[in-house]
């Protein structure tokens, strides 16, 4: 890793680390990637912080970056040669609904025996989220215009998750917008770099 580079620690599958893993590298930015287990958090990251969920971007100058948006606009800000913060603020709300409203009724569905809730109800209730974006999508293609912005990177690992719980049902939808906006996001090369598996990080890796 390059010397003085921010250390990320995250864990593959969580959309909130899918989503800073993606701003880091339309920014360009290299890491030193710590991935981890969340049901065994190492201490060196309860230390930056103890809230301890991920992503946490530990910055060389000793700033830690707990969020995931926080990581996003960080990394945005130094480098944004795709234009990902073009929309400003008009992203802001949609952005707040995927992480409110959509992403409670996705929890339930998902994971309704942890919940205790019908998984039915929460999946038509998380679907209406998608409807809109459907109708968004029908005319650009992206969530604001044609070209990709924060907002679609933000959102998307949060539909694969919806998605991915049961396909068939998903795809009975019948959204084909958001089917074919998630379906080429997944098979992105950007998409492919962020999941690359990276061995579990150890305190006593040598970069540690």
């Amino acid at each position: 890793m390059s010397a003085g580079a921010p250390i990320l620690y995250s864990f593959r599958r969580c959309p909130y680390a899918m989503r800073a893993r993606l701003a880091l590298h339309a920014a360009d930015i290299a890491v030193e990637h710590r991935e981890i287990l969340l049901r065994d958090k190492p201490q060196a990251m309860l230390d930056a912080s103890p809230k301890g969920t991920v992503p946490v971007l530990v910055l060389p100058d000793g700033r830690v970056l707990e969020e995931s948006l926080d990581v996003a606009h960080w990394a945005l800000a130094q480098h944004d040669p795709e234009d990902w913060l073009a929309p400003g603020d008009a992203m802001t709300p949609l952005i707040a609904r995927c992480d409110g409203d959509f992403k409670h009724h996705l929890d339930r569905y998902k994971y309704a025996t942890r919940h205790d809730t019908d998984p039915a109800e929460h999946f038509q209730a998380g679907s209406a989220f998608l409807a809109e974006l459907d109708v968004r999508l029908s005319d650009d293609g992206q969530l604001f215009g044609a070209r990709m912005s924060l907002a679609d990177a933000a959102i998307f690992p949060f539909v694969r998750q919806f998605a991915h719980t049961d396909r068939e049902a998903f795809d009975g939808l019948g959204l084909s917008g958001v089917s074919r906006w998630l379906d080429d996001h997944l098979a992105s090369p950007r998409f492919a770099a962020v999941m690359i598996k990276h061995p579990l990080w150890t305190p006593d890796d040598p970069a540690a």
